[in-house]
């Protein structure tokens, strides 16, 4: 079968596949459903470790260089070890210390909204605004029970959610399986690197597997180098926010702090969306310190990315502001929160491979040109 042949046998069989899905999407729709239900333990598992091992290769280099004589594997275990440690403290130091703040945050804020609204509503009627229905609603909102409703809520969502968890074997049976996953691919990351190098040079062209290889290591250094700098910035920053909003008496400081270190994960947009939920609640518990709040909070962030972040991270992900925000905007339509954390740093691999594309096509279209 000459090449001209089989490259129309596979338009043919392409041509006729896509028109059986088309007229049979529910049936299509039914068989991907159930192909990410088997696959989900396996996603899991590897996304898992794609974040872990971040960290984990980060102290496995550290230990590799203090231990020279240290067996990879042995480097591999502990460093495994070591990152599974940091994460139980951080989860520990989460719920012992951040939520409590944040819950205590939110209690304060709504006794300071139920004291200051009747000044509120005076102060918008003195504006010529209709405030009955504003008048309406304090008199028949009780703040008390609405807290309480909040917090007992949820809990309540919270503890439905683990019983439906530990009660479906189904779900027990993916998480297992997916945590078994992420330790067998963290400890055999090196064998399976050889093998899946193997396999692309076996059973494709060495040019096809060269490129695969490339966009392979490009997307990790991509996703370690957001991972790593984000993660890095959230301590700094979330700690500086704290220090300085304490030092000059702003009110929510370790909210504002949490706030901060939780939006830094979403380049350029998280820092405004953070400084201005300081200022509102600024405002609400002391107006005369909100522009106090305002330039403390862009002094902190002006040191921490001009003198902090250059030298302790390096540089980021190589991506303008404004495909930051088209790529959080599409990760969070589609995935919400996390799909907002990962296509930034895909949109970032996207870019850099298309620049390179472009770079070449340009280089060559010059050769060309040279030539005659």
């Amino acid at each position: 079968m000459n090449k001209q042949l089989k490259q129309q046998m596979l338009l043919i069989f392409f041509g006729v596949a896509l028109f059986a899905a088309l007229t049979n999407l529910n049936e299509v729709a039914g068989f991907f459903r159930v192909l990410a239900g088997i696959l989900s333990p396996v996603v899991s598992g590897l996304l898992l470790a794609f974040v872990l091992s971040v960290p984990m290769l980060g102290i496995a280099r550290r230990l590799a260089a203090h231990f020279p004589k240290m067996k990879e594997k042995a480097v591999d275990a502990l460093s495994l070890t070591l990152t599974m440690l940091c994460v139980a403290v951080l989860v520990f130091l989460l719920c012992v210390l951040a939520i409590p703040q944040l819950a205590a945050s939110v209690r304060s804020i709504a006794v300071l909204v139920r004291e200051n609204w009747p000044d509120w509503v005076a102060l918008l009627s003195s504006y010529g605004v209709d405030t009955t229905e504003l008048t309406k609603l304090a008199a028949s909102f009780d703040w008390k029970t609405a807290v309480e409703k909040l917090f007992t809520g949820a809990g309540a969502v919270i503890g439905s959610v683990v019983d439906l968890a530990s009660s479906t074997v189904s779900v027990t049976v993916n998480a297992v399986f997916a945590i078994v996953i992420m330790f067998y691919v963290l400890l055999g990351r090196r064998e399976l690197g050889k093998q899946s190098r193997g396999f692309l040079y076996a059973y494709c062209k060495e040019m096809t597997a060269n490129r695969i290889c490339r966009i392979a290591k490009l997307t990790h250094d991509t996703y370690a180098k957001f991972f790593s700098g984000q993660c890095i910035e959230v301590l700094i920053l979330g700690t500086l926010i704290f220090l300085a909003f304490s030092v000059f008496r702003i009110p929510y400081a370790a909210l504002t702090a949490v706030l901060t270190a939780a939006f830094a994960f979403i380049p350029y947009i998280g820092a405004f969306a953070s400084c201005l939920i300081g200022v509102l609640l600024t405002l609400l518990a002391a107006p005369e310190k909100a522009i106090l709040c305002f330039l403390v909070y862009q002094a902190v962030q002006f040191i921490e990315n001009q003198f902090i972040y250059p030298h302790v991270v390096g540089g980021s992900v190589g991506l303008s502001p404004l495909w930051t925000l088209l790529a959080a905007l599409l990760g969070g339509k589609l995935f919400g929160i996390i799909g907002i954390v990962f296509f930034i740093p895909l949109a970032a691999v996207i870019s850099q491979l298309l620049q390179g594309d472009i770079e070449h096509r340009l280089a060559a279209r010059e050769k060309m040109k040279s030539e005659k």
